[in-house]
């Protein structure tokens, strides 16, 4: 892939123009979106139900920063995981051309997505300087705190797309699995909310301790945990292997089905 990474760049270049393409505002979409989406959920949350966030200040603002740094997590998420059944099918015409590499198409996916969750972040960093002030020294391990979640993507990109070429029904599962996930991720509450013999349930969810590291190193001022950080990077190192080499095993009968 490494060869590839002018083409994976073009690619992911030309998704992400095109998404603008025709529109009145551009990029600046791009923008507004997620100033909107903040503006909402803190409105509803903060105004609506009255939510804090236990353990921090109590003030409306610092419970949208908290909101948002998940959403941001579950969103670029979301979009990745969503999106894979159909990757390869919606890309037909490349899988007749034996000379192209298939395997591209994940990685320009998690690429896209990426996009937007830089504006995301841009956007969180702006409303937490106008409300807070500058941001604590630790923010600038949140590229690192990700890495678990790009590996964990990409692997999760290369298997569903593969079986979305076989199995057309997957992209209802994969929304699905999005729905129960967005509510098994500690997103709208703390994890010390959730009760005791239900935290199992957490443990399972491979997205819960990316979220809760973001945020630690967003708003709470903390570094990376070693062991929560070290056993989501193992996880998304194995699901990442795991991932290409389905894709890699299956590809073969890619042309013969669509």
């Amino acid at each position: 892939m490494i060869g590839n990474r002018r083409l994976i760049g073009a690619l992911a270049a030309r998704e992400i123009a095109s998404r603008f393409r025709g529109s009145l505002l551009g990029f600046a979409w791009a923008i507004v979106q997620p100033v909107f989406m903040l503006a909402i959920y803190a409105f509803v949350f903060s105004e609506v139900f009255k939510s804090r966030w236990p353990g921090g200040t109590g003030s409306k603002t610092e419970f949208a920063l908290v909101l948002f740094a998940g959403l941001i997590v579950f969103n670029t998420f979301s979009e990745v995981f969503n999106r894979a059944p159909q990757l390869v099918l919606s890309n037909a015409n490349y899988v007749k051309r034996v000379v192209f590499p298939l395997e591209i198409l994940s990685v320009v996916s998690v690429l896209t997505a990426l996009f937007n969750l830089v504006v995301s972040l841009a956007v969180w960093l702006a409303f937490y300087m106008i409300v807070a002030g500058v941001p604590h020294p630790t923010v600038l391990l949140f590229p690192v705190a990700l890495l678990p979640l790009l590996l964990l993507l990409t692997g999760l990109s290369w298997f569903f797309a593969a079986l979305g070429v076989y199995l057309r029904d997957i992209a209802q599962v994969t929304a699905i699995i999005t729905a129960a996930i967005m509510f098994l991720t500690p997103i709208f509450f703390p994890v010390d909310a959730v009760p005791e013999r239900f935290r199992g349930l957490l443990d399972v969810n491979p997205l819960a301790p990316i979220v809760q590291q973001v945020r630690e190193v967003l708003i709470w001022n903390m570094g990376l945990d070693p062991v929560r950080f070290g056993t989501s990077f193992v996880l998304g190192l194995v699901v990442f292997g795991a991932g290409f080499a389905f894709f890699q095993k299956v590809r073969k009968g890619f042309a013969d089905v669509i």
